[in-house]
């Protein structure tokens, strides 16, 4: 099913950032395609909702983690539906909090294979054509673990700090040759009931409550932020950046304590 229209890919296109952000690029022009490893109900009403505001997408299920599946998804995308003008790399590689003994090595393999490799692959699979045509977009989502490092944390700040590398690389080497390649760093909770919700179960409700109002990042606001990084003059490209809610407290200030939340507020709401 060819289209007229430049495609937006969006590998993990959850209910959170990838599907705000493929509803908000739909509606910008782009087609768009869209991949996560499970749940097709879920994306088909995310499609649904597209083509119901007069957009255009697709879907399919794939597995980032397998060699090959990203490979296979761009050359069918360019193939079958058009040249990719913009992409979103949003799949996640956390796996809570384990000491070192706990995080076996294929665990360890996993979140960067999710975290960083895959990242390299779909910049391989998809910016020589890019190249030709001199110009693209790379999104990255990233986490607080690509800044720093804590206790627990092992698997996925060393799977986030090699996506940042990996950002700033690709960036030295593709800035010039036209391809935009931008790392955002979500500083913050985001209101998304297929990852966070499934992370806190029936305690979902009650984090948002007690983070107050505006106090978790909404992304359908936050897509305003992915589309505006990609319709950026080649003059003024941002490469990375950073996003929490109001009520949080930078990464570089923040104070982890059992008595708070983790954030930099305590549990009876924002600091005064």
């Amino acid at each position: 099913m060819a289209s007229d229209k430049p495609v937006f890919l969006v590998i993990g296109a959850g209910a959170g950032i990838g599907g705000h952000c493929a509803k908000h690029f739909a509606a910008g022009g782009y087609y768009a395609v869209l991949a996560r490893r499970s749940d097709e109900e879920s994306m088909a009403r995310i499609i649904g909702d597209i083509e119901d505001a007069g957009g255009s997408a697709s879907g399919t299920l794939i597995n980032a983690a397998e060699d090959g599946s990203i490979e296979e998804l761009v050359e069918r995308t360019e193939r079958d539906i058009g040249p990719i003008g913009a992409a979103l790399y949003n799949l996640g590689a956390q796996i809570g909090n384990r000491t070192l003994h706990d995080t076996p090595h294929k665990t360890f393999e996993l979140g960067w294979r999710l975290g960083c490799y895959g990242v390299f692959r779909l910049a391989h699979a998809m910016f020589p054509a890019m190249v030709e045509r001199g110009r693209g977009t790379l999104l990255v989502t990233s986490a607080t673990s690509a800044m720093r490092g804590n206790a627990g944390q092992h698997s996925h700040a060393a799977a986030m700090g090699g996506r940042r590398m990996l950002c700033q690389t690709l960036n030295a080497e593709f800035g010039p040759q036209g391809i935009h390649v931008a790392h955002i760093v979500v500083d913050g909770a985001v209101d998304a009931p297929d990852t966070l919700g499934k992370l806190l179960g029936d305690k979902y409700e009650a984090f948002k409550a007690n983070k107050g109002p505006d106090g978790v990042i909404d992304p359908g606001e936050l897509a305003e932020t992915y589309w505006h990084l990609a319709q950026q003059p080649k003059n003024c490209w941002t490469h990375e950046l950073d996003i929490r809610p109001w009520t949080d407290v930078a990464w570089w200030n923040d104070n982890p304590n059992p008595e708070i939340d983790g954030r930099g507020k305590s549990f009876a709401g924002p600091k005064t």
